[in-house]
């Protein structure tokens, strides 16, 4: 099983997405203080999730959603669970 998630950090106000297949562990890495764009607020909360059987689905759903580049898109997203 792969996942697509959107964690939001409240301290940075932002959203990231990524993807994998073990999505507690991938959430605590990202709380985690590291370099990188999700290191150093540990603050990092799971605000969407899609499930999927294939990597390959997976990984062009998130590239799908990277390429919105839109805030408002995203929200929407996460307001229509």
């Amino acid at each position: 099983m792969y996942f697509v998630y959107i964690l939001f950090s409240p301290s940075k106000n932002k959203f990231y997405t990524g993807f994998t297949q073990n999505l507690e562990e991938r959430i605590r890495k990202h709380n985690l203080n590291h370099k990188g764009f999700t290191g150093g607020c540990g603050d990092w909360i799971l605000k969407y999730k899609e499930e999927f059987l294939d990597r390959q689905d997976a990984l062009n759903r998130e590239k799908q959603i990277k390429s919105w580049k839109s805030r408002k898109m995203i929200e929407q997203l996460i307001a229509n669970l």
